[in-house]
């Protein structure tokens, strides 16, 4: 026959029991919640992307019909259909992309540059090229070397949180800069000569100057600086999405689709093989 003693002890055991359950019940429940990107993308066959309108010929959209095309959108939508998935575009700018896929608005943005702020807070596939840094220099500015356009009187318009805002701050520091919302406000920058150079990135540079031919030429200031761009993703525990985005890149870099698909959206900023001087590289 049990006691009073015994019984008060099988009932503080009860409710210890009672305790743990619960404490371990919200811990149980967020690890049941948690879905990784690549588990998600594969239930919703959604492939959430972004795009960034008047960037070609990373991105390009088609005002009359809203159609997309690029070699960012190609990659996309190639990674969607392995995926077996439908690409859905966001529309952003650069500086916005990383806050964007902190947001989980997006899974994945094409054609980012690995700076290690960025990588404080997103995470970098293996590069899908390399870029050349350059500027695009309005009539009358001259210069060869990065030291040349390192001075206070010369005024460097660049786009806010962009990867050519990050060098320019670094390869430039002496030259006065003029910090834009939007890549179309540098252009316009230099064209109403509120800049005398833009830094951009050699894809970019070279659209920039065919889309206004009387703004200016292109300077490849030595020593040359390049960079990676690579696609950024959203950290994950699972880390399974940026493995198999990795593998795909790989895939389709020896398959030789990653080339095609840069040099055919050329045309979209109606560049030519022979418009791209021979110190640029990809």
């Amino acid at each position: 026959m049990m006691n009073r003693r015994d019984f008060a002890g099988l009932m503080g055991l009860a409710a210890t029991g009672a305790a743990a359950v619960a404490l371990a019940t919200p811990a149980a429940a967020q690890t049941a919640a948690y879905e990784s990107t690549f588990d998600k993308v594969r239930r919703t066959k959604k492939l959430r992307v972004a795009g960034i309108p008047g960037t070609e010929p990373y991105y390009h959209k088609d005002l009359a019909t809203g159609q997309w095309s690029g070699f960012c959108i190609s990659m996309a939508q190639d990674l969607a259909k392995v995926l077996e998935a439908e690409v859905e575009i966001s529309e952003t700018t650069w500086g916005n992309a990383v806050l964007d896929l902190q947001a989980n608005k997006i899974d994945i943005m094409f054609g980012l540059s690995p700076t290690p702020s960025r990588a404080l807070v997103v995470e970098f596939t293996r590069p899908i090229m390399n870029n050349t840094f350059t500027l695009v220099a309005r009539p009358g500015v001259e210069g060869k070397t990065w030291e040349d356009f390192d001075k206070p009187e010369v005024r460097v318009a660049v786009d806010i949180g962009s990867s050519q805002d990050l060098f320019a701050r670094r390869a430039l520091p002496k030259a006065t800069l003029v910090a834009l919302k939007t890549f179309d406000e540098v252009t316009m920058a230099l064209v109403s000569g509120r800049a005398d150079v833009s830094v951009q990135v050699a894809m970019n540079s070279l659209a920039t100057v065919k889309k206004n031919p009387k703004i200016g030429s292109i300077i490849v200031p030595s020593p040359i600086s390049a960079q990676p761009t690579c696609a950024g993703v959203r950290p994950d525990p699972d880390g399974r999405f940026l493995r198999f985005v990795d593998n795909w890149l790989e895939y389709n870099r020896a398959l030789g689709a990653l080339k095609g698909w840069i040099l055919s959206s050329l045309d979209l900023a109606n560049i030519k093989p022979e418009d791209i001087p021979s110190s640029l590289t990809f």
